[in-house]
């Protein structure tokens, strides 16, 4: 049976890693059993993807990430290169905890991206549109089309669904690119 999908002959893909159509696979890059990878993804060089970690439709992933078990991305989401995912809140070596029941779930909501260099903490969620700053410290919850940035990363602004800031002026705000509205309400903005 022909692969639908294109892997680098560097690539190292292990046998019951399922793989969307579409999706490419660039050098040194390994992907482990029971990793689930949708359609037409982009795997840049030298990224690892752990077992049972998800990955949706659409996702692009530069070099250098690894994506380890307990990691959610869900679809359109961009990591940047070199961002780094944990998925063990207190680490030891001498007490190893590589059992699933110490592995934080951290979920990467649609449509969010995080910059180059970015650390998120496990157990933290991103939300959906939402922009995580290169070099940012992530260690708590990221609201949809938050824009944070710092170590510890900070709620800075909001992010449009195509990427652009926005200005919210009496909890009203429109998209200069798309024109797009939205309105705030809180720490939630929502599409109008």
């Amino acid at each position: 049976m022909k692969k639908k999908y294109f892997a680098h002959k560097t690539a190292i893909i292990d046998k019951g890693a399922r793989i969307g159509a579409g999706t490419k696979i660039w050098h040194f890059s390994h992907i482990a059993a029971d990793a689930r990878i949708g359609k037409n993804c982009k795997i840049g060089q030298n990224v690892y993807i752990a077992p049972r970690v998800i990955v949706g439709d659409n996702v692009k992933i530069q070099n250098n990430v690894s994506l380890y078990e307990g990691v959610v991305l869900e679809d359109n989401v961009f990591c940047g290169p070199s961002c780094v995912f944990t998925n063990i809140i207190n680490p030891r070596c001498l007490y190893p905890r590589n059992d699933r029941n110490f592995y934080k779930i951290t979920t990467v909501r649609n449509g969010a991206s995080i910059g180059a260099n970015a650390t998120v903490v496990c157990g933290t969620s991103i939300g959906e549109h939402a922009f995580v700053g290169a070099g940012a410290v992530l260690t708590k919850d990221v609201p949809g089309h938050g824009l944070v940035y710092g170590a510890p990363a900070r709620l800075k602004g909001w992010m449009c669904v195509c990427g652009e800031k926005l200005v919210f002026k009496n909890g009203k705000a429109s998209c200069l690119v798309c024109n797009r509205k939205f309105k705030l309400k809180g720490e939630e903005v929502e599409e109008i």
